[in-house]
């Protein structure tokens, strides 16, 4: 009796180990992709935009797209990171944002 519940138990256990292994290789992408995205913005603020990527790609561990924009006396860098957590499930692409003040120098610089 023990054995025929304990083969029914042991892949619904097996499914929710890597369904949470999954998840925290999600939220570990997470992180990359706002470190990217906060980098990159701080680079891009201060006026140092060809730094901005390679800061942005070190911090994600692979290649990350940025767009960046400034608003007012904002910067506003998007970073977004093509990630496939587990080998079993599809790749998909997270969005993260990052707002920092523009440096005074960069916004006379660019005509703000």
């Amino acid at each position: 009796m023990v054995t025929a519940e304990t083969a029914v138990v042991l892949p619904v256990l097996l499914l929710l180990t890597m369904v949470a292994v999954g998840a925290v290789a999600v939220a570990q992408f997470r992180v990359r992709c706002s470190d990217a995205a906060m980098l990159a913005a701080r680079a891009i603020a201060r006026g140092d935009e060809p730094a901005a990527g390679r800061l942005a790609e070190r911090a994600a561990g692979r290649s990350v797209r940025l767009t960046s924009s400034v608003d007012g006396p904002d910067t506003v860098v998007t970073a977004r990171l093509n990630v496939q957590p587990v080998g079993w499930l599809p790749a998909f692409t997270l969005r993260e944002s990052a707002t920092v003040a523009t440096e005074p120098a960069t916004s006379a610089v660019r005509g703000g």
